[in-house]
């Protein structure tokens, strides 16, 4: 049997946007710790302070209804892919194996790497061929992911199932008192959209508002599951999430109103937990929150929702007798002087539909649009701007994310949003920044890996539809 409800979220609410309703199985009140928790792959290397991996991406099929099978996309599987691991001076080896009958990527997103590793359009791998990438990490504890990233083919590659976590360690996550137990206390959560027919099968680009706006699914899945519920010991609980969604932007929230802090961005730790009741995350972003449950009783539940949308059940069971206390401190950020900065450059993110574009210009494989100094410190402004679409909707627009902007190749500090201080969960370090229709975001950033790298949209039709250009870092 399935229901329906209403959900809006990340949508502008107008006669030109979609009406969203859920379609969710009827919850089995007797099924718990139905949520998947991709496996960590085997490292294969056996030389110490070496991390080596191999990655087929593969066709499969998968049930998200029961009595329902769908084609999918995965890595070493049928959805999703597994955990990749690494610490910071390690030096990783990953070899990826296209069995798909079209070309595709594997884009490390939020590494900081050479040009050539990273894994966008210009290392595409063709249908039965195979590419290695290899870099040192060099870069502090984060949650990181990889998905494809082509010519044309993201949104729909990512659509039907390819991405994955790559979590990366250091001296100060391995030191800080927080939970830390993978699947256990400290849980991958990947938040995905789909559309689903009421006859269950999942289908995508259906109409003209997909393009225009992005692909907007009428269910959430976590890890690949529609609706699960994760069992949780009465104690602090770590949550890594990934909104993982081809256009959606979440507002996330628990059911019962209770706080959480962030404790880590898109790049890492912040410099402190940050105490919050609702947490916005837009495409390709990345958060990590500790949940305190030791006040809860063994049977208590609590969701994890979206506009009324209730998508992570938790329940709670007694506590394996770990203390873990909210740290005062997490890291030390280093600030990147403003005075430092070389050079500054101005990004407008125009348009909606087949419209997108950056500065007027549509992605050009064959075009390098900036070129950086490696070393140098730059200031980037980034503007969204809808323009004939923002006068048609008017303010509502305000209310909703329309764009992000997404740099391969470094991490920046948001320096301010329209003109004021960013809030305290967005001064860590970022590599995706979400914009409303009409905000102004200055960024600053360090240049220190070569190579060719892409900025971009991660709403991932505007992606494919031009939304992209290239810089060259020499």
């Amino acid at each position: 049997m399935i229901t329906r409800r209403t959900f809006t979220s990340g949508l502008i609410a107008l006669s030109v946007a979609p009406s969203i309703f859920i379609k969710k199985a009827t919850a089995n009140t007797t099924a718990y710790d139905t949520l998947p928790i991709p496996p960590i792959l085997e490292n294969i290397s056996d030389q110490k302070g070496k991390v080596k991996y191999k990655i087929a991406v593969e066709e499969g099929i998968t049930e998200f209804i029961k009595g329902v099978k769908t084609s999918t996309l995965g890595y070493n599987g049928n959805l999703l892919g597994p955990t990749l691991r690494a610490k910071k001076g390690d030096e990783v080896e990953v070899t990826v194996i296209n069995k798909l009958k079209e070309e595709t990527t594997v884009h490390w997103h939020g590494m900081l790497l050479p040009g050539e590793m990273d894994g966008g359009p210009h290392q595409r791998i063709a249908p039965g061929k195979e590419w290695t990438a290899k870099w040192v990490i060099s870069q502090p504890a984060a949650t990181v992911w990889y998905h494809p990233h082509g010519i044309g083919t993201t949104a729909k590659q990512v659509y039907w199932g390819l991405g994955g976590l790559f979590i990366l360690d250091d001296e100060v996550s391995t030191r800080l008192n927080i939970p830390s137990s993978y699947g256990i206390n400290d849980i991958p959560l990947v938040i995905q959209d789909k559309r689903f027919t009421d006859n269950g099968e999942m289908v995508y680009l259906t109409n003209m508002r997909d393009i225009m706006f992005g692909m907007m699914g009428n269910t959430v899945l976590v890890n690949g599951a529609i609706e699960p519920t994760k069992i949780v010991p009465a104690e602090m609980i770590r949550f890594r999430i990934l909104n993982g969604s081809n256009a959606r932007t979440y507002n996330f929230k628990f059911d019962n109103g209770m706080t959480f802090y962030q404790i880590a961005t898109d790049g890492g730790f912040l410099e402190a937990p940050v105490k919050l009741s609702t947490l916005r995350l837009s495409p390709g972003e990345r958060a990590e929150i500790l949940v305190d449950f030791s006040n809860y009783k063994t049977g208590d539940t609590v969701s994890l929702e979206d506009q009324g949308y209730k998508f992570l059940h938790i329940k709670v069971e007694q506590a394996k007798n770990i203390h873990y206390n909210l740290p005062d401190k997490l890291v030390a950020l280093e600030k990147i002087p403003e005075h430092t900065a070389t050079n500054e450059r101005y990004f407008s993110l125009n348009g909606m539909g087949h419209m997108v574009n950056i500065n007027g210009k549509k992605m050009n494989i064959n075009r390098i649009d900036e070129f950086v100094k490696i070393g140098s410190t730059e200031i980037w402004n980034i503007t969204a701007d809808m323009g004939m679409h923002g006068m048609m909707m008017g303010q509502t627009s305000r209310n909703s994310v329309i764009h992000n902007f997404h740099a391969h190749g470094t991490m920046f500090q948001i320096i301010s949003r329209n003109g004021k201080t960013p809030p305290l969960n967005e001064q860590g370090w970022k590599d995706t920044v979400a914009l409303r229709n009409g905000e102004r975001v200055r960024v600053i950033a360090k240049f220190q890996h070569k190579g060719l790298f892409m900025y971009h949209c991660h709403i991932l039709e505007h992606e494919d539809n031009g939304m992209m250009g290239q810089f060259s870092v020499s």
